[in-house]
């Protein structure tokens, strides 16, 4: 891939989002209908895939005070939605507005149907008024409009492979670990400096609120408070640990505060910048050793979730933590070597992890993969690795991410339907 479509392809995986991304797409994909349609509706039907359900079933909706679930997004995106903020559609609604979106809420006017997809991210919504409706539909991307009608009139009809997303699927598999190591060494670091100014800045910010405040189980909190009471150990793994986790709990709980995504997840966006960004500040490392590190956290993220796919029963965390595997060898310059074994060690670890939605526990399974990523990192540092042939590791690091392809799409197919069946039950 060339520089410049490096930079467009973050420019298009790490955008700002408030809360989950998953219910703040059905919030976006309402606005829009509404917009179109060109007043509040009488009744809206969303149009959702198995996974979006997963994701949006039990997480909290920033700015909607305690709401949860895919009606309540629906609501807030259709009353005070602005689908000009894209990610940020509900950033502007204010505890006096919820009287009106909790009242269209309390007036059944949602219809949820689970649509019968074989594409992952998927919704669409269709919004009335009288003999009015207007029509949107996203596919792959959390704002990737793919369909826009009125009133039985295509505004908008794009031809979406199922294997694409806006950055071409061919240029995506030219990424490589080692191409990636080579362009964080070398790459002109006021072209990507402004990108990481904002995620060190608002995931930082975010992280700091989860420690303060109280989220979800705050096992962030949790690790810090164990560390002054000399439970914990305090040392930069614990530490990480807590930065990172910290601030899953207060996205997962619905908190107000923007975070800088990766690969259409905030959750990965953090694991794969917070554990660097405190390495970095406590070992008194360059700014400029963050920039590059935070590059190559990020860029390799979306390289293991490229031959995974946007969502699956697939955990995103255990990718991000794994990058950052690679990245903890890098931050301490070790070769390129080195930087594969440690992510090989990661992903022939905790590559089991399930996703089972977005919800409190996503915090926990930041904390996990942070641990993960030190140890193996730890052991590439001492020349120690998995080898291929021991389970799933292949006979280098591309081989083996592309296994982890294999397992997430292939062999874990059925497990996402059992997941969401046992989470339907509850």
């Amino acid at each position: 891939m060339t520089i410049e479509n490096i930079l467009n392809l973050l420019k298009e995986e790490i955008v700002p989002a408030q809360g989950c991304t998953e219910p703040i797409a059905l919030a976006y994909v309402c606005a829009k209908a509404v917009e179109v349609l060109g007043e509040t509706p009488q009744k809206i039907d969303i149009y959702v895939s198995g996974n979006m359900i997963k994701n949006v079933k039990s997480v909290n909706i920033p700015n909607a005070g305690d709401m949860i679930g895919i009606e309540a997004a629906c609501a807030m995106g259709a009353v005070k939605g602005d689908a000009s903020k894209e990610l940020m559609v509900i950033s502007h609604v204010q505890e006096k507005d919820l009287d009106e979106v909790k009242d269209f809420l309390n007036q059944d006017k949602i219809r949820v149907i689970r649509d019968k997809t074989d594409i992952p991210l998927y919704a669409k919504a269709v919004v009335y008024s009288g003999d009015d409706y207007a029509l949107v539909e996203i596919k792959h991307l959390h704002t990737n409009i793919t369909k826009i009608e009125k009133n039985g009139k295509s505004v908008i009809n794009r031809a979406c492979n199922d294997a694409q997303f806006s950055t071409p699927y061919e240029q995506r598999e030219k990424l490589t670990v080692k191409g990636i190591y080579e362009l964080a060494k070398s790459i002109d670091i006021d072209l990507i400096k402004d990108l990481f100014d904002l995620v060190v800045e608002r995931n930082s910010t975010i992280a700091q609120a989860g420690l303060d405040g109280k989220y979800g189980v705050n096992i962030g909190c949790m690790i810090n408070k164990n560390i002054q009471k000399g439970l914990y150990g305090d040392d930069q793994r614990n530490r990480c640990a807590s930065f990172a986790s910290a601030g899953g709990d207060a996205r997962m709980s619905g908190c107000s505060l923007p975070v800088m995504t990766t690969s259409g997840s905030g959750n990965q966006g953090m694991a794969a910048s917070l554990p660097i960004i405190k390495y970095c500040k406590d070992q008194n490392k360059s700014y400029e050793t963050l920039i590059r590190t935070l590059f190559f956290s990020h860029l390799t993220t979306i390289h293991l979730k490229s031959s995974i796919g946007r969502l699956s029963a697939f955990c995103g965390v255990i990718c991000a933590t794994s990058a950052v595997s690679g990245a903890l060898v890098f931050v301490e310059d070790g070769d390129y070597d080195s930087i594969s074994m440690a992510i090989t060690n990661s992903l022939g670890n905790i590559s089991g992890v399930i996703c089972d939605g977005a919800k409190a526990s996503c915090a926990m399974k930041i904390a996990t993969g942070v641990y993960t990523a030190f140890d193996s990192s730890m052991l590439a540092l001492s020349n120690r690795a998995l080898h291929s042939g021991d389970g799933i590791v292949g006979r280098d690091i591309e081989d083996t991410i592309s296994n982890i392809g294999i397992l997430a799409k292939s062999g874990m197919k059925e497990t996402d339907n059992i997941i969401l069946s046992i989470m339907e039950k509850n």
